[in-house]
């Protein structure tokens, strides 16, 4: 049995490598309490330890997981859409280069997603169109919002026209700790990726539903990290918006519900009993492999939790492993 998992981070080796003292695109590389950080005028960004582990040292780690492949998405920490548009469209540029070669070079372990310069539309367009035509890579990563604007704005028309056309997959993951709905956790709790990111996701869906996106683009292919986050469960309650609000339906959209099963979702639930209502709210023809890697809140082994759930048939487990990322994907 394959298993392909679509929710794996990667950032470029001369990011993840880079010499004290030496820039990369306005970046240095610091140290502090035994962690490496990028940092840019002020701003900083953590590099996972794993970042900086040779291909071949991540491949022996996808098979102590039994992970055949892993969909390499850049590190969110590479999004920069507060940067210049020029700075963040070199920047993708060189992150899409680096997970196109790795994909080249292994085939049968690695495909690839791009990230874009969503601060400038046109530049994400031509940079989607370079990914998927010339580097071959599946779709591209972007964050729920472009600074502070959801993905339903008008402005995002000619994005979403292209992605279409290109029939690329759009993978939705949050910038790290700048969530729309949980910015920053004061406390300590973690509250900012435990709920911000499944709020976020949540919204992803609610903004391309009532905004009209998924009716005006019907091929769209979208995905939303973390199982969608509050998607399937907060259906319910927006229909009911959707019925006694004109505003919900002001784009002539049709009840939220019944576009559960026109986007896509990793497994990413930590919890059989919710994977499960997913399912059955959205279609096991819905759900990726996902699992977050190398970060602490994802699934430790993948393949062997979905492999361990009792509701779920074999067929649903294939589905889920691999079935439905070939399909899609064509990988």
């Amino acid at each position: 049995m394959r298993s392909i998992d679509i929710h794996a981070h990667i950032a470029p080796a001369v990011a993840a490598n880079l010499p004290e003292g030496q820039q990369w695109h306005g970046f240095t590389r610091q140290e502090a309490n035994g962690r490496q950080f990028l940092v840019q005028e002020g701003k900083r960004q953590w590099l996972h330890p794993k970042y900086t582990l040779t291909p071949e040292q991540r491949i022996a780690e996808m098979d102590s997981l039994g992970v055949d492949v892993h969909v390499l998405t850049t590190w969110v920490g590479l999004y920069n859409y507060d940067l210049p548009a020029e700075v963040g469209a070199a920047i993708a540029r060189d992150c899409n280069d680096y997970v196109a070669e790795l994909a080249r070079s292994n085939p049968a372990r690695f495909s690839g997603m791009a990230t874009l310069p969503m601060q400038d539309v046109n530049a994400a367009i031509a940079e989607l169109d370079r990914a998927v035509n010339q580097l071959g890579l599946k779709g591209a990563q972007i964050s729920d919002h472009v600074n502070n604007k959801t993905l339903d704005h008008p402005d995002f028309t000619p994005f979403w026209q292209s992605v279409e056309q290109l029939g690329a997959l759009i993978f939705f993951h949050q910038e790290g700790d700048d969530t729309i709905v949980a910015p920053r956790d004061t406390k300590g709790y973690g509250i900012d990726n435990s709920i911000g990111n499944l709020a976020d996701r949540a919204v992803t869906f609610a903004t391309l539903v009532f905004g009209g996106v998924l009716d005006r683009f019907p091929d769209l292919k979208v995905c939303l990290a973390h199982g969608g986050g509050f998607a399937c469960f907060g259906a319910g309650r927006m229909d009911r918006g959707w019925q006694v609000r004109s505003e919900a339906r002001a784009n002539g959209v049709q009840p939220p519900t019944s576009y559960l099963n026109k986007v896509y979702y990793d497994c990413l639930t930590h919890s059989e009993a919710v994977l499960r209502y997913m399912i059955d709210s959205a279609g096991i023809d819905r759900i990726f492999l996902g699992s977050d890697w190398p970060y602490d809140m994802g699934i430790d082994s993948p393949v062997e939790w979905v492999n361990g759930l009792q509701s779920l048939t074999q067929e649903e487990k294939e589905a889920i492993l691999w079935k439905n990322l070939e399909r899609v994907l064509g990988i």
